[in-house]
């Protein structure tokens, strides 16, 4: 088994200087049929010229312009010799061992992805994440971190933090920009993966502590990734969802949320509907794709992990 880790990053030197080394640690620590490709995703910063001086044998992919998550990671991924891909954000570090309880699920064919459980801070406190569960819900799929984060199964895995077999990552396609600039397309790609029939899994012996970092904030601010977020909440019902009935329930719930969810979100949720409009043919290209694949119903799927 060769193992390909892949890292996006936009000026993103200093959580580079500070996580890299973990991440080669617990590598070399796994074995020695590995290699690291970072993704500069056009930033300003010396990231380049850095990792070419300190760390000649990582391999670097200079994107000529800004693509964002989905695009870098997918570019990434397309120079990747291994068989296992490990997707990390900069802002993650793992512990030494936690690649061998993580790829011991790969044994498994049908398994897709594996996640890691996080080790968050929030207010001060450390929070365990990373297991994921979720139901549909007044015509939308929602989504929430588990309160039990000791099982073994998982609605998606984070793009942040996980490992995804990549014969099955080019089989559906990767990472889908149809969510761009940023958010869901982890979710979507590991439903498709489930409506597909393959497997997901979580590994809670395989450590990781994310500091989010993130650079979204900083650069869109938080208006525009609240517009975001319920721009490709809805993207994600109109590319994945073919059960009539939950259909059904999305149109029926759609005015309701156009009216009341716009005026508590103070219009962001109407700016978020406007720009899935606009996106409407690119959904109906990625949804007959996506649909080629499909083997489960919405229903089986979600009965998958709701707890």
């Amino acid at each position: 088994m060769r193992l390909s880790v892949v890292i996006p990053t936009y000026n993103g030197k200093k959580l580079l200087q500070a996580n890299l080394p973990a991440i080669i640690s617990a590598c070399t620590h796994w074995g020695s049929n590995w290699e690291i490709i970072v993704v500069d995703d056009a930033g300003t910063d010396d990231t380049p010229t850095w990792l070419k001086k300190n760390y000649p044998k990582i391999k670097l992919v200079k994107n000529k312009q800004n693509l964002r998550f989905a695009r870098s990671v997918n570019r990434g991924v397309a120079i990747a010799s291994g068989d296992i891909l490990v997707l990390f954000n900069n802002d993650v570090r793992p512990e030494k061992n936690f690649l061998q309880p993580l790829l011991s699920h790969f044994e498994d064919q049908k398994v897709f992805a594996v996640g890691c459980l996080e080790k968050n801070i929030e207010a001060g406190k450390e929070v365990l994440g990373g297991r994921g569960v979720g139901r549909f819900s007044r015509g939308f799929f929602v989504h929430w971190r588990a309160k039990d984060q000791t099982k073994s199964d998982t609605l998606w895995v984070s793009g942040g933090s996980g490992a995804f077999s990549k014969k099955i990552w080019n089989k559906l396609g990767g990472f889908d920009p149809l969510y761009r600039p940023a958010y869901e397309e982890d979710r979507d790609l590991c439903y498709l993966a489930l409506k597909a029939g393959y497997k997901l899994a979580f590994e809670s012996n395989s450590k990781v502590s994310h500091f989010h970092e993130t650079t979204n904030i900083k650069t869109f601010g938080k208006q525009q990734i609240g517009v975001m977020g319920f721009k490709n909440q809805i993207l994600f019902v109109w590319k994945n969802i073919s059960s009539p009935k939950l259909m059904l329930e999305h149109l029926l719930w759609l005015p309701y949320h156009l009216i009341f969810t716009t005026l508590r979100s103070r219009g962001l949720f109407l700016l978020g509907f406007l720009g899935a409009v606009s996106q409407i043919p690119e959904a109906i290209v990625s949804r007959r794709r996506a649909s080629k694949l499909w083997m489960l119903t919405d229903e089986a799927v979600l009965k998958r992990a709701t707890k």
